[in-house]
């Protein structure tokens, strides 16, 4: 049986979440969510920050590789969005840029010449959850330019889907940060 806290589950982008109608027709609309403990912190931003600074180490080859195929179609690497939010720390998580700030949801994302993404880390409680609880809640839209755009998604939709359940169960085995 699958422990609970760690068991990270598909679910349809959260009405309340702000990318939920962000682009009319997405190429991409995932969400994946996960319990938190009652004592875990509310703040969206702190949640992503932990989640993204305690990634498995194979996430970050997987990020090498994809960089080294994206870099002769001209398109923005990881190396080079690090660089650039290295300067402005409070204007990024990881090397996402933040677009939006509420009080349970924070809106990251990225606009390159092949395609557009919005990822929203939302906590919060979930109406159809049985036991109530809260949870946090990952979704991804995806809004494609182009051939390149299109087929990119095409080919990294499965890794996608493993990073965000990688993330968000390796968060929860090390123990989201709790409430000041």
């Amino acid at each position: 049986m699958q422990n609970p806290a760690v068991s990270v589950t598909a679910v349809a982008l959260p009405a309340s979440s702000h990318v939920t109608q962000m682009y009319a027709h997405p190429n991409l609309a995932d969400a994946y969510t996960i319990r938190l403990p009652d004592n875990a912190t509310t703040d969206p931003e702190l949640l992503s920050r932990f989640m993204f600074s305690h990634q498995a180490a194979w996430i970050g080859k997987l990020l090498r590789v994809r960089d080294s195929l994206v870099a002769g179609f001209g398109l923005k690497t990881s190396k080079r969005l690090e660089e650039s939010a290295r300067f402005e720390r409070d204007k990024h998580v990881s090397f996402f840029r933040i677009y939006e700030r509420t009080a349970d949801e924070i809106v990251l994302g990225e606009d390159d010449k092949h395609l557009d993404f919005r990822l929203s880390v939302f906590q919060g409680a979930r109406e159809e959850a049985a036991g109530g609880g809260r949870y946090l809640t990952v979704s991804t839209v995806v809004r494609c330019h182009n051939l390149l755009g299109r087929t990119y998604i095409l080919l990294i939709t499965p890794f996608h889907e493993m990073v965000v359940r990688s993330s968000l169960r390796r968060a929860a085995r090390i123990g989201w940060p709790t409430a000041s």
